[in-house]
């Protein structure tokens, strides 16, 4: 990229930490989608923000379109582009922005997969117990489940952050905004197990370590860590298809709302800015009680 769009760059991704508190892995891809964008301007002969106008934008797109991109891939990266020509319009580098007029393509209406109750059971059954992996699978499904949690929320627990008192968790979110969430009785008794027997024996093979969850050598699991141990259950179960953390994280939520929980706790409980994200288990609440009822009803 040339020095004028590398300078505007570096101003965004300012903004993006300073203003908008933007999360590290959030500016990452806002950094991949401009750099992008602006490779593929230079090879149409642009050099610069000021020159992009909104027939560029559509020869953009379209090239976007025929390497059949999701449709959310390209929403994102039209988002991505509207923003940094809206900072460069408010900067005044630039007049207008190009983006102004390009409507973001409709995301497909897929609703969260979840686990339906038989199925989480199964799932916990597979965790063994007797080892100190075991203890600290069954501990992390479960906190999982309980707190609907996202995986790298998980990562980052530590020892401090659990208060067996109140069986609550401190977990620090997005944009650096941490919650409190509660867990019960079953996440408790495998967490107590787990840090008394467990996590002392995978402490003695890497020393000090104030991550709850620790990987084979003593260590503080990762994000890739975590889906590996979710992974191996799922082929120890007799369950068909792969897991990924997120359905955990839905079949919380699902479970929560099937069972008469109101959706701002919900939403304060997932660590949603905006109810909006929150409103689609209602869409699958709804369908988790049609099924249910289709199942056990005598004369459905």
């Amino acid at each position: 990229m040339c020095l004028n769009v590398n300078v505007s760059l570096d101003l965004f991704i300012e903004y993006l930490q300073i203003e908008k508190n933007y999360s590290q892995y959030t500016i990452e891809h806002y950094q991949y989608d401009i750099r992008e964008f602006f490779l593929f301007m230079s090879e149409q002969g642009i050099e610069s923000a000021s020159q992009v106008q909104y027939s560029d934008v559509r020869i953009f797109l379209t090239d976007l379109y025929n390497k059949k991109l999701k449709r959310k891939s390209v929403a994102r990266k039209i988002s991505c582009l509207r923003s940094f020509f809206k900072f460069l319009v408010r900067e005044k580098i630039i007049t207008e922005n190009p983006f102004s007029l390009v409507s973001i393509p409709k995301s497909e209406k897929r609703l969260p997969q979840f686990f339906y109750e038989e199925e989480l059971q199964v799932l916990f059954e597979a965790c063994e117990t007797d080892t100190a992996l075991g203890q600290r699978n069954k501990a992390l499904l479960e906190l999982l489940y309980a707190t609907g949690m996202r995986v790298g929320e998980c990562a980052k627990i530590t020892l401090k952050d659990l208060d067996f008192h109140i069986s609550t968790v401190l977990v620090h979110g997005k944009g650096s905004k941490d919650r409190y969430i509660p867990f019960g009785s079953f996440a408790h008794e495998a967490l107590e197990a787990y840090i008394h027997n467990g996590r002392k024996e995978l402490m003695g093979k890497g020393g000090e370590d104030d991550h709850l969850f620790l990987n084979y050598r003593g260590k503080g699991i990762s994000e890739r860590g975590i889906r590996n141990v979710l992974d191996k259950l799922i082929e120890k179960s007799s369950l068909n298809g792969k897991i990924h953390p997120h359905m955990l994280r839905h079949t919380f939520a699902t479970h929560l709302m099937a069972n008469g929980a109101d959706m701002r706790t919900v939403q304060e409980l997932l660590g949603h800015a905006f109810l909006s994200s929150t409103q689609v288990y209602t869409h699958v609440t709804n369908e988790y009680l049609r099924n249910t009822y289709m199942s056990h009803h005598p004369r459905a």
